[in-house]
This record gives C-alpha cells, sequence and structure tokens, in this order.
C-alpha cells in the first residue's frame, strides 16, 4: 500500500467540493477529482491541491451515466491502486417559482435525481472494488437540510436529498463493517449556490438566518469540509449517520 492516502470527490471543482479537495490535500492524501462541466475550475483546484503535496487527477464524468463512471473508476485504480476515502458530492438542482408545483420541469426533477440520488450509488457502487483495497475506508455523501425537514428548495433537490439520508443508511449496513458510510447536512450555505437560490435578496435572507443561528453566521464551504474529513478519518464506530452542519440553527427553531 502506499504510503498517502487516497481519495476520490465528485463534484471537486468548486464549493464544498474544492473545500474537501483542499482538505484531504493538506491532510496528506492523493486527490482524484471530478467534475462534469467545471472544467477550468477543476483544474484550478487541482493545481492548488498540488501545491499542498498532493497527487492529483482530475476526471471529467457525468455520474447518471453508469459507463462513464465505470471508466472513471477503472482510471482512479490504475493511478491510485486503491481508495480510502470517497466523497460523493456532485450535484444539481431544479427551478422553479416557490409553492407553484405547475412551474417544476420534470425533465428537470428527472435530472436533479439521476445526478443526486443515482449518481451517489453509481460512483460508491463501483468504488467498492477500490475502497476495499484501502486502509479502513470511509464514505461521506453530501445531503442537505432540506431532505431533513421542509424548506423553500426546489421540491425534487429537496426530495433527492431525503433520498441521500435514506441511501446513506441503506449503504452503510450493506457495505458494514469494512467501509463506513455516513453524510453531512449543510445547512443555508454562503457563497455561489444559495446566491443562485435566493437571488437579489441574498444578503438580507442570509443575514437574518444568521442572526437567528445560535453561532451567529451562516455555514461555510469549509466548515463542511472539515467535518467531512473528521467523518473521513475518525470517528470509527460511527456509520449511517447525517451530520447536521448549521451552527445549531435547526436545534433552536
Amino acid at each position: 500500500m502506499t504510503d498517502r492516502k487516497r481519495a476520490l470527490v465528485t463534484g471537486g471543482a468548486t464549493g464544498i467540493g474544492r473545500s474537501a479537495v483542499l482538505a484531504l490535500a493538506r491532510a496528506g492524501y492523493d486527490v482524484a477529482l471530478n467534475y462534469a462541466t467545471s472544467a477550468a475550475g477543476a483544474e484550478e483546484t487541482a493545481a492548488e491541491a498540488r501545491e499542498l503535496g498532493a497527487k492529483t487527477r482530475v476526471l471529467q464524468c457525468d455520474v447518471s451515466d453508469d459507463a462513464q463512471v465505470r471508466r472513471m473508476m477503472a482510471e482512479i485504480d490504475g493511478e491510485f491502486g486503491g481508495l480510502e476515502a470517497l466523497v460523493n458530492n456532485a450535484g444539481t438542482t431544479a427551478s422553479w417559482k416557490v409553492k407553484d408545483l405547475e412551474s417544476l420541469d420534470l425533465a428537470e426533477w428527472d435530472r436533479t435525481f439521476a445526478v443526486n440520488v443515482r449518481g451517489t450509488f453509481q460512483v460508491t457502487r463501483a468504488a467498492v472494488p477500490l475502497l476495499r483495497k484501502g486502509h479502513q475506508p470511509a464514505v461521506v455523501n453530501t445531503a442537505s437540510i432540506v431532505g431533513l425537514r421542509p424548506g423553500p428548495q426546489p421540491l425534487p433537490y429537496a426530495a433527492s436529498k431525503a433520498a441521500v439520508v435514506n441511501l446513506t443508511k441503506t449503504l452503510a449496513w450493506n457495505l458494514g463493517p469494512e467501509i463506513r458510510v455516513n453524510a453531512v447536512a449543510p445547512g443555508w450555505m454562503e457563497g455561489e449556490w444559495m446566491e443562485r437560490m435566493l437571488g437579489e435578496r441574498y444578503g438580507d435572507l442570509m443575514g437574518k438566518r444568521a442572526r437567528a443561528t445560535p453561532l451567529r453566521r451562516c455555514v461555510t464551504s469549509d466548515d463542511v469540509a472539515e467535518t467531512m474529513l473528521n467523518l473521513l478519518q475518525g470517528n470509527r464506530f460511527v456509520t449511517g449517520e447525517i451530520v447536521v452542519i448549521d451552527g445549531g440553527y435547526t436545534s433552536s427553531t
């Protein structure tokens, strides 16, 4: 086995994925970084990871396409020879008008589930042989607080994240005791994703959410990556759990 640990992060170009790649690199992992469309962001993140001492591999793949996923995993196996960590972070959402069910495009519904749910399963399934070659392997999935309680997010996104919550628990049961599987459920997160969701009301609504949060701010992608790393490297008797990262907001409302 190589002296360095090995990881795959899907959706690793920007946001939570980028922070996860860099956190893993700092912790001594070589990192395979998957992206779907953000080629420039992926190369930028990989370059930063290399500056931190990591060997990197950048791989374009649509995680909803099983054939592409299998090819990606074969490339990673050839390059790294196994994995200690898998971060299933690739995700997408749909557009809609809040409380207007007719505004949902069912093609977007299907695409959201294909990436967020089927993609998470397909990547995990294809990674199992590589994880079994690793030392104390673990998987972390990106869920969301909206998969645990209702909110204004698009229905297919919320429902898909609820499915990721269940999938995490079911995979933990199926892959134990060799492979642990957990998930993180971030609350309202600073940055581009919520800017797109909230539009011109971003500053006002995020400020209100921060004031209503016991820790008096909203979560960042680095906060999420820190928790992911803890679940991957430690917590050896924890599997099938969903860790909420929202500064205590849901526990106080």
